[in-house]
């Protein structure tokens, strides 16, 4: 199992259950797919580097996770297309 980060930015503009309830299904992908949530790391709202969506602040979450190595492009699938998310990346970690 490799061990990756999926950094998402949600929308700034949505009540906070919302925001939970993205937060979760994001999460419920990864377990879905055979993989394992380590940590979840809430940065806040920041403004952003440039107005996505004609927003210029988001929310911004890291979720670290373990997984198989066809998993991310699962999850990225499936995560591609939520509502309140304005961007999400998924990147390998290094093992140290």
């Amino acid at each position: 199992m490799n061990k990756y980060e999926l950094a998402l930015i949600v929308n700034a503009k949505i009540e906070d259950d919302a925001r939970a309830a993205t937060i979760e299904k994001a999460k419920g992908y990864i377990t879905r797919f055979g993989g394992t949530v380590s940590e979840v790391e809430e940065w806040g709202k920041k403004k952003l580097a440039y107005e996505i969506q004609k927003m210029d602040e988001g929310f911004y979450y890291f979720i670290q996770f373990e997984a198989e190595p066809e998993a991310p492009a699962e999850i990225e699938s499936r995560v591609r297309i939520m509502d309140n998310l304005l961007r999400f990346l998924i990147v390998r970690k290094d093992e140290d």
